[in-house]
């Protein structure tokens, strides 16, 4: 089954209550600094760290492979500054180079082999402005995500509550993949999820063959050092070799 979290209309649009502002796009948000700068969002989803650099000045190019949600994304305050482009990191091309480059929301964990890995840090080394900064995060995986995933939430939107349920279907090797259903009022959605967990040595292998090194890895949003036992974040902080 499709993924329907990103591509359903009804569900775009309910992305930002589920994943709204919150202290890792501060993270993000401060790694532009105060002078303008080129950025340039792959996977941008709803727009909102787009619309949030745009609001501070500086030139933003959003790309991500869903209509829908791009569609959410245009909506935003400073949408009409945004480029925005429907695209998949591993297909994007611009004439443009970026001084920072940014995949957020863990997007980088849903690369499922070497072959899309490779072509999007490609993309990511291809528009790199000289000096310029990567950043994106992957889950760390001795984590038990199962453990933590299962349940269910409320999401509000219009008056309306949509009973939000998450459940771990498989897990095989590197990859666990889940199943979140959304009852809404009039029908019930489901969306189906595959995620690849690499350790920190993996990533940086796939860096480093592509051109590309981690010049720090954080374990958390306050830029605390990884620890493999215990963090759950792997924020890699990324510059041309």
């Amino acid at each position: 089954m499709p993924d329907l979290h990103y591509e359903e209309p009804s569900l775009a649009e309910l992305y930002d209550l589920d994943s709204g502002w919150s202290i890792d796009r501060d993270f993000y948000l401060a790694l532009a600094g105060a002078a303008p700068q080129r950025i340039l969002d792959l996977g941008c989803g709803t727009g909102l760290l787009c619309d949030a650099y745009a609001a501070l000045g500086h030139s933003v190019t959003g790309a991500d492979p869903a209509k829908a949600m791009l569609d959410v994304a245009r909506q935003k305050h400073n949408g009409e500054k945004i480029e925005w482009v429907l695209s998949s990191a591993q297909d994007f091309r611009s004439p443009k180079r970026f001084d920072l480059i940014i995949m957020t929301g863990h997007a980088f964990q849903v690369f499922l082999d070497d072959s899309d890995i490779l072509a999007a840090f490609a993309t990511m080394r291809q528009h790199l402005a000289p000096g310029g900064l990567i950043a994106f995060e992957s889950r760390n995986p001795a984590i038990d995500w199962p453990a933590r995933w299962n349940g269910e939430s409320d999401l509000t939107t219009g008056g309306q509550t949509v009973r939000q349920s998450r459940q771990v279907t498989k897990i095989a090797g590197k990859r666990i993949a889940f199943e979140t259903r959304y009852a809404l009022t009039e029908r019930t959605l489901v969306s189906s999820s595959e995620l690849l967990f690499l350790s920190r040595t993996d990533i940086e292998d796939r860096l480093k063959a592509s051109g590309l090194r981690a010049e720090q890895v954080y374990g958390d949003w306050h830029a605390q050092p990884f620890d493999a036992a215990v963090s759950d974040e792997m924020i890699f902080i990324v510059r041309a070799v």
